[in-house]
């Protein structure tokens, strides 16, 4: 129990930076800008639940990427029959090829070389992005491999970022977070901003700009649209100039009309390029082009040799101002598809902090006075320890520059329930010894020894199951697993080592001889030596739980479970009306729409209302199309209403969060599964994941009886109940893999009620404090976390009395029959 002065040093410098570093976000965030310069004053980012804003993920269109791509392909092939002299050779492009029909066969070798030297295909497929292959003696098939598709998708990708992140630098979002995720997707999120529908249309714009001369030829040509006058214009295919050249674009006004304009300004060789093109074609009409449609097309009166132009239309100030905007950020190389978007207003995010506190206050009082009631001035002790784990968790978030969401607040609170187990595993390792009549230190020093492996174990698997939901999560659910990581990371330091230093130095200055772990009750909640015989009621137990199981399987189907929009896909808008409306009047008004089925219900005060529409069909733009109707059928009754959040999930997120989940709770259980097999035998295993799959079908039919929204959220809390289920069952089977050792010829099912017995306190005490730290975020925490605190405070309970009447009666049951199959005798082979 000694401790090195330089491992003493270690730990206070640990707890000094620590508390430094959480020190700003206790003061207000002016308060912060004041520290002396020596000192750090960041505070830990909130995210935009908690602060308000939009969250827009954003795919590059990999199909359109490749019928552009297509599309140049078909052209450079047919110059290479022109140069080849097979003027007769007809080429046609599909979504995923261009074949090259041929008159003859004896035009397909000089063809295929042709196309060859065009388009790179040799030697080296792999650094080509194209490949030939002749599919007749007259066709040649021209078609992109996969590591083109993969390069130019990555390059589009690359660049989307760098012009989404300049257009939002143009419209003056303070602390937007642009980050490229997966292979062809952007995460757009910016607080404060209330309006996506303007950004989804800043970002979602090509804004490509190309200049085309007007022919009446048929020959090269191709008909667009007008924008604004519903013309339609012949105009060459192939652009005069593209907008590449383009330097500046500013706002400004017409001086004849008065109307917006952009006046454009060229760099030096788009300068050269636009006066070669007004020159040679003074008295002809050009159209400027943009995303496909005809801004204007006015005649070239004159040559034009500054290099800068204008460009008019039917154009409002701030439609000029956007244009102009996007035109100065460049053109996308691809079409982005926003995917996915959630909103939440300033009102809701402020609502959602002060729950998120008020309940995580709650909480660690309920477990501080719990401590406090069964252990006295060492719970005060633990106390004092969970206090700092929270310190040094906000340091550690403050210090990665991580992101604190509304789950991540609940990961804090349930993390303190967890880092409890810690400490009431070493009280209670402490009391025995100290029981046995052992002297103050050496009961610290077995305390600390005994304990130690079942914390490490307990805390893996809680740890694997906050590993999975990260790696598998998004969003707020991801800064929940952040939080719980970090906090039960630090609780190994701060219950293991801070407070193994603390008790240490008290036992030492006081020269205390025993040590006296009393509660301040007037007696123990477990006393001490109980002698329960559990196991005589196995057979009730494993017969209930399993009932309850099928019951639970029955509810899965029938009525099913109430999923969110994460899994199905759709929309859900918050909306504050200004004044009562009736329901049947707003339900009048969105049926109108014809967007299939649509769920209003009211929530907490009079005139919030929830809106649920189906997903609607089709591609990921009808959603956003639809949710702009539906708040427009709103304000429509309701002028002055307030959106306090929306969520527009498309078929493809929904699809991939469904099947990710499904995946994280399966790998969840096989990695608890192959952990309790490494750290005990195959029999512990078996009965820690059959108990494990009772626990996790009664807890989804709670949801399905209850009604509470299964989405991801709901997801963290059962991969959450995984963990602490296991954590549960490891401290049980520890202390029946000790008891195995110490008592060889004990029948196995007086052990296990040993086991049970002597873990009765630990395992009642950690589900009460678990239990505790949850239920106030289960009441006041509000609809961001119902669906995980409030099956959490439900499967707390579960997992506890699993432990007992599930996991051990299955371990008695495996181990008669090992005992049975090796009792019996050895058979020699018959002797033919």
């Amino acid at each position: 129990m000694r401790t090195s002065p330089l491992r003493l040093l270690v730990y206070l410098s640990i707890v000094a930076v620590g508390l430094v570093f959480a020190l700003p976000n206790l003061l207000t965030k002016e308060q912060a800008g004041h520290l002396p310069g020596f000192l750090p004053s960041r505070q830990v980012a909130l995210g935009l639940d908690l602060r308000g804003g939009s969250h827009l993920v954003l795919e590059v269109d990999s199909a359109a990427l490749v019928r552009e791509r297509l599309q140049e392909v078909a052209i450079r092939a047919r110059e290479a029959m022109q140069q080849a002299k097979i003027p007769s050779a007809t080429i046609a492009a599909s979504d995923s090829h261009v074949d090259v029909h041929l008159v003859t066969p004896a035009q397909g070798r000089t063809a295929l070389r042709a196309l060859r030297q065009a388009l790179g295909d040799g030697a080296v497929p792999e650094t080509n992005q194209v490949g030939l292959e002749m599919t007749s003696p007259t066709q040649v098939r021209i078609a992109l491999n996969d590591a083109g598709i993969r390069d130019r998708v990555n390059a589009a990708a690359e660049q989307s970022l760098e012009i989404v992140r300049r257009r939002i630098d143009q419209i003056g979002v303070a602390e937007p977070t642009i980050q490229r995720v997966g292979a062809n997707r952007i995460l757009v999120q910016l607080p404060g901003v209330q309006d996506p529908g303007h950004i989804r249309t800043l970002l979602g714009s090509m804004a490509k700009l190309s200049f085309h001369m007007l022919t009446e030829s048929d020959i090269g040509s191709q008909t667009l649209p007008g924008a604004d006058d519903g013309q339609r214009y012949k105009v060459q295919r192939r652009a005069a100039m593209t907008g590449d050249r383009l330097k500046d674009a500013r706002m400004g006004f017409d001086e004849r009309s008065g109307q917006p304009v952009i006046n454009f300004r060229l760099d030096n060789r788009g300068a050269k390029q636009f006066s070669d093109i007004t020159r040679a074609n003074v008295g002809r009409p050009f159209a400027i082009v943009l995303d496909g449609k005809v801004l204007s097309a006015p005649v070239i009166n004159e040559h034009i040799g500054g290099g800068s132009g204008q460009i008019s239309g039917q154009f409002t100030t701030q439609q000029a101002n956007d244009l102009a905007a996007l035109l100065r950020a460049g053109a996308l190389p691809a079409p982005l598809t926003v995917i996915e978007e959630r909103t939440v207003g300033p009102d809701l995010g402020s609502d959602a902090v002060a729950s998120g506190i008020k309940a995580g206050l709650m909480g660690f009082g309920l477990v501080a006075l719990f401590m406090l009631l069964l252990y006295g001035g060492w719970g005060l002790l633990a106390n004092l320890a969970l206090l700092l784990n929270v310190a040094l968790t906000l340091a550690a978030l403050t210090a990665m520059g991580a992101t604190l969401t509304l789950p991540g607040i609940a990961g804090i609170v349930l993390s303190i329930g967890l880092a409890v187990d810690a400490n009431v595993l070493i009280n209670e390792r402490i009391r025995e010894e100290s029981r046995k009549g052992t002297s103050a230190m050496a009961a610290l020093d077995q305390g600390f020894r005994r304990a130690y492996a079942t914390i490490i174990d307990s805390n893996l698997t809680a740890l694997i199951a906050t590993s999975l939901l990260f790696y598998f999560g998004s969003g707020a659910v991801r800064g929940f697993a952040v939080t719980m990581g970090l906090g039960i990371g630090i609780s190994l330091f701060t219950a293991v080592a801070v407070v193994r230093v603390a008790m240490t130095a008290i036992v030492r200055r006081r020269r205390l001889s025993s040590i006296r772990i009393a509660p301040l009750l007037p007696a123990r909640i477990i006393p001490d030596g109980t002698t329960i015989a559990f196991m005589r009621a196995r057979f009730l137990g494993i017969a209930l739980s399993a009932i309850l199981s099928l019951a639970s399987l029955a509810l899965f189907f029938s009525p099913g479970l109430n999923y969110g929009i994460d899994f199905k896909g759709g929309i859900q808008i918050q909306v504050a009306l200004s004044s009562p409306v009736p329901l049947q009047q707003v339900r009048t008004s969105l049926d109108r729409l014809g967007l299939g089925e649509i769920s209003i219900q009211e929530f907490g005060e009079s005139g919030n209302l929830l809106i649920r529409a189906e997903r609607q069909p089709g591609s990921e733009q009808n959603q956003t199309a639809a949710l702009e109707k539906i708040q427009g059928a709103v304000k429509a009754l309701d002028a002055r209403a307030v959106f306090q959040s929306s969520e527009v999930v498309g078929p493809k997120v929904s699809g991939e969060l469904a099947s990710a989940g499904a995946l994280a709770v399966f790998l969840a259980s096989l990695a608890m599964l192959a952990y309790i097999w490494f750290r005990f035998e195959w029999h512990f295993a078996v009965g820690a994941i059959a108990t494990l799959v009772l626990d996790v079908t009664k807890t989804v039919g709670f949801f399905a009886i209850t009604g509470l929204e299964f989405n991801l959220t709901a997801i963290a809390a059962l991969l959450t109940l995984i963990g602490y289920s296991v954590n549960d069952k490891v401290v049980v089977y520890d202390r029946m893999r000790e008891n195995m050792r110490m008592f060889r010829t004990m029948p196995l099912r007086e052990l296990i009620d040993r086991s049970i017995n002597e873990t009765l306190a630990r395992s009642l005490y950690t589900s009460v404090t678990a239990f505790l730290a949850m239920l106030p975020m289960a009441v006041w925490g509000g609809s961001a976390v119902a669906s995980f605190a409030i099956p959490m405070t439900f499967g707390i309970a579960i997992a506890a009395s699993s432990s007992i009447f599930i996991a051990a009666p299955i371990l008695l049951f495996l181990g008669d029959w090992r005992k049975k199959r090796g009792s019996v005798p050895h058979r020699a082979p018959a002797r033919s």
